[in-house]
């Protein structure tokens, strides 16, 4: 039987390109906007976490479908240009108010960019394709003096679509989390796909802007703390750790049955709204606590993560189709003994209590704490970042006529050192209901926290004595 926790390992990759061609794709028609014209960005679009593109690629065995009876390139490139009517935000670009707050505005010859590659590899050669991996950088354009957070006057989608030799390619994203959140780039990613296989637009939900919805209030109302943006001086080792040693990326696989103990275990009598993610969020934060050996065991540490709004606003509610930001981040605080020393149930309210507390008034407070005291800056003292993606159809959204992808999802999760993503595995395993944990550690705590990871007892401690590397399933 296979082991309920596995660790995937990368291959370590090198795909040498060639770039045969980069030009940019228009609208193919009339727009709702002219030069000059600029479009309003929100505080939850502009906040500091999303002035960032994200990264994703996608890989296409070659099959009966990909033939030269549908030219991939012109397939892609004219449905792109039939979907950025609809969104056409995408075609802006970014630019910065006195006031430092962006905005989208247009100019003319904009549109996004689209890239054409080949490699004399095959998909073969790639290894294990159910897996994330930092050597698939190559494969997701960026230009060559671009710096990490760069999002200002850059083109706001980038489309790479790399040909191997077998015959399959793979298409490279690059979107800017300031025009959507995770699920408004499902949407559009879903139109384009679809429009792609019929040949015509195809957009539902039909695309909805209204980044006014989230206007803070005159004057702005702060009714919380808002730990969650707030720099926190731990006083552990945490930051130590991380500064002072190599990082590592380590993948797992997760079985639905360990998921199911896991959420067993960790539900509370009389609190049956204990959800899979509260459970799993709260396993690997204990472990990450632990095996990182936090030192003094009284320094408060946080846990943050993403928390979709859209069904939390009534006053207005959010239209169908609305592809912006709308996530709040939820926080849930603990002393290091807390998590090293107590109950997985117990961590788990405190993930859960932090998830239920994103309410339609605490959205508005952050976006009027956003509005007054913004951060300038990521805070990352005491903190791991859990980001879900496990909810996303992103191997659905990614079928443009030729077949799912066998890989689809993010490829690195540098230059942020203390987060963790739970991701979907692809469609051979969807079925059995397996998720990935990808996660960023400091080399001396990997081994530790793949043991932690894996091991229950029936009380719930998590004991790793000297053998642990013996007993860590492979």
């Amino acid at each position: 039987m296979a082991p309920s926790v596995q660790e995937l390992h990368f291959h370590h990759l090198h795909i040498p390109i060639t770039i045969d061609r980069i030009f940019p794709v228009m609208p193919a028609g009339p727009i709702p906007a002219s030069p000059g014209d600029t479009l309003y960005l929100s505080n939850l679009d502009d906040m500091i976490g999303a002035r960032v593109f994200t990264p994703t690629v996608y890989f296409y065995r070659p099959n009966s479908l990909i033939s030269r009876q549908r030219p991939i390139m012109k397939t892609l490139r004219d449905a792109l240009s039939s979907v950025l009517v609809p969104y056409y935000p995408f075609s802006g670009r970014l630019r910065e108010r006195k006031n430092g707050k962006l905005e989208v505005f247009f100019g003319p010859e904009q549109g996004v960019l689209m890239v054409e590659a080949h490699s004399e590899m095959g998909l073969s050669n790639l290894g294990d394709l159910s897996v994330p991996n930092p050597g698939y950088a190559p494969l997701v354009f960026k230009f060559p003096d671009e710096g990490p957070y760069k999002v200002i006057d850059m083109p706001l989608l980038m489309a790479q679509v790399t040909f191997f030799s077998c015959g399959g390619f793979s298409l490279g994203l690059r979107t800017c989390h300031c025009l959507c959140d995770g699920l408004g780039a499902m949407q559009f990613l879903a139109a384009w796909s679809s429009t792609a296989k019929s040949g015509e637009l195809v957009t539902n939900p039909s695309p909805c802007w209204e980044r006014e919805i989230f206007r803070p209030r005159d004057p702005p109302l702060v009714k919380y703390p808002h730990v969650e943006f707030m720099r926190v001086d731990d006083g552990s080792t945490l930051a130590a750790t991380l500064a002072e040693n190599k990082m590592v990326q380590k993948c797992y696989r997760i079985s639905r049955e360990f998921q199911i103990h896991l959420k067993n275990l960790a539900q509370e009598e009389g609190n049956p709204s204990c959800t899979s993610f509260d459970a799993m969020a709260a396993h690997v934060w204990r472990s990450w606590v632990k095996a990182l050996d936090v030192k003094p065991q009284d320094s408060n540490l946080r846990l943050t993560f993403s928390v979709n709004a859209r069904q939390k606003l009534k006053n207005p509610s959010l239209k169908d189709g609305f592809y912006g930001n709308a996530l709040c981040v939820a926080c849930a605080m603990s002393a290091a003994s807390e998590l090293t020393g107590g109950c997985l149930s117990e961590t788990t309210r405190m993930v859960r209590d932090a998830r239920l507390s994103v309410s339609e008034e605490y959205l508005r407070s952050t976006i009027d704490h956003l509005e007054v005291a913004g951060p300038r800056r990521l805070e990352f003292d005491g903190k791991l970042t859990i980001t879900q993606w496990t909810r996303f159809s992103i191997y659905e959204s990614a079928d443009f006529g030729w077949g799912r992808p066998v890989y689809a999802g993010p490829i690195d999760l540098t230059p942020t050192p203390q987060v963790c993503v739970f991701l979907p595995e692809g469609e051979a395993a969807a079925s059995a209901g397996t998720m990935l944990v990808w996660i960023c550690l400091p080399e001396p705590a990997a081994d530790r926290f793949g043991a932690y990871l894996c091991v229950m007892d029936p009380d719930d401690r998590l004991k790793i004595d000297s053998h642990a590397s013996s007993t860590y399933k492979n």
